[in-house]
């Protein structure tokens, strides 16, 4: 069993910078794809960005542009989310997740989910 736990959410202004966490609960994390993705209120919830479990293979959702960088501390079982940039339309709530080895795009792929956290870009 996995257990997730999103930080570092909160109100930004557009231009801003936020880092989220992911804190993960397991016996071992070094064998985790992790995953990032958002919904917004009245959308689906998307594909934000991905990290494979060495950490060697990263991907990004066509919007962040180049904006955001996902890294991970497995000393710390953590996955980070360093997000420059933000405009007023990456308010929404951010999750992370994980699946056991592959990294993914896909969030019918992730079989554990944290509770999200609410990023909110004001002008």
């Amino acid at each position: 069993q996995v257990h997730l736990v999103e930080s570092g959410g909160g109100l930004v202004q557009a231009g801003g910078s936020l880092r989220l966490s992911c804190a993960a609960s397991a016996r071992t994390v070094t064998n985790l794809a992790v995953g990032w993705f958002r919904q917004a209120p009245g959308k689906e919830r998307e594909f934000v960005a991905a990290i494979s479990p060495t950490g060697r293979t990263t991907s990004y959702g066509e919007f962040v542009k180049g904006r955001w960088t996902i890294s991970r501390d497995d000393a710390r079982s953590t996955v980070y989310l360093q997000m420059n940039t933000l405009q007023l339309e990456d308010t929404a709530v951010y999750y992370c997740a994980a699946r056991y080895f592959a990294i993914s795009q896909s969030r019918d792929d992730y079989t554990y989910w944290g509770q999200g956290t609410q990023v909110t870009v004001s002008s």
